[in-house]
């Protein structure tokens, strides 16, 4: 059992580690109310401790390793330094305070295999799947926490804005992800366009990959809008959950402008405050 003054330093530990690594996130997060904020860290940064796994690592055996130590924690199976380790035990403590599912947690990981390898993404449809389950999970676990249960139409909105959240994010992290070898964009579409996976590792082809950004740019606006759908009339507690959906449209705006091959496309830090004001008082 974790004391209530450890669990209190791992609860700001989340914190600094999202405002430090995942600042749109600590940006929406912030706008929470104030006793679930906490929790929302503390999904977030978990997100992200999964998330930069490839980043630490130079061969995929280790990775492996601890996607599987994560998912033996969540799942109560790990001893000793689960404890310790300040992420992991704020993310325990929040999944049993609000008793949220804990496959939701151990399906993201199982989908982050996918990240310690360097094969092509193979289809759309698998690219949505990912997002599914990296992404739409988070939206979804946060909106729990915020209401205290499930809602149909939370779910749905959950579903469109992790596709929509999560494609964004990678069109932009695209000139990083070629470096690592890493290509998230869908074989089946690459094909189409006469591009290989080696050409964007390469940074070959620009004038023909935009053609398929286009295209998927105009699917995560498609999504967007589902989601906001669905939110319209989904538990009002829930729609806080979804503020930093606020950056995609301008996300892509800005993808709109750039070079697929970088530098990355960003947003002036002043304005995000700004960005989240006005879409929050849309929700």
């Amino acid at each position: 059992m974790v004391s209530s003054s450890r669990l209190d330093e791992a609860y700001r530990y989340c914190e600094t580690l999202v405002r430090d690594h995942d600042r749109d996130r600590w940006l929406a997060d912030r706008l929470l109310p104030e006793r679930k904020r906490q929790h929302a860290f503390a999904v977030h940064a978990f997100s992200y401790e999964a998330a930069r796994i490839r980043e630490t690592i130079h061969e995929a055996m280790p990775g492996e390793i601890r996607l599987q130590w994560w998912i033996d924690a969540i799942e109560g199976e790990a001893r000793g330094d689960v404890a310790g380790h300040p992420v992991a035990a704020a993310l325990i403590d929040t999944i049993r305070r609000f008793s949220l599912r804990r496959s939701g947690f151990v399906n993201l990981l199982e989908a982050r295999h996918f990240d310690l390898y360097d094969d092509a993404m193979p289809t759309l449809n698998d690219l949505e799947g990912y997002a599914g389950e990296t992404t739409s999970a988070l939206f979804l676990e946060v909106a729990q926490i915020l209401c205290d249960g499930a809602d149909p139409k939370v779910t749905d909105a959950a579903g469109h804005a992790g596709v929509a959240y999560a494609m964004t994010g990678l069109m932009r992290a695209l000139p990083i992800h070629a470096r690592r070898n890493q290509v998230y964009l869908p074989s089946d579409l690459l094909k189409v366009a006469g591009i290989e996976p080696d050409d964007v590792r390469q940074g070959r082809k620009a004038t023909e990959l935009e053609t398929i950004l286009v295209g998927l740019r105009s699917h995560a606006s498609e999504h967007l809008d589902k989601a906001l759908v669905a939110l319209a009339s989904a538990d009002a507690r829930a729609k806080p959950a979804f503020l930093p959906l606020a950056f995609v449209r301008p996300y892509l705006k800005a993808l709109g402008k750039a070079l697929p091959y970088g530098p990355v496309a960003e947003l002036s830090a002043w304005r995000k405050p700004l960005i989240l004001w006005r879409f929050g008082r849309q929700l």
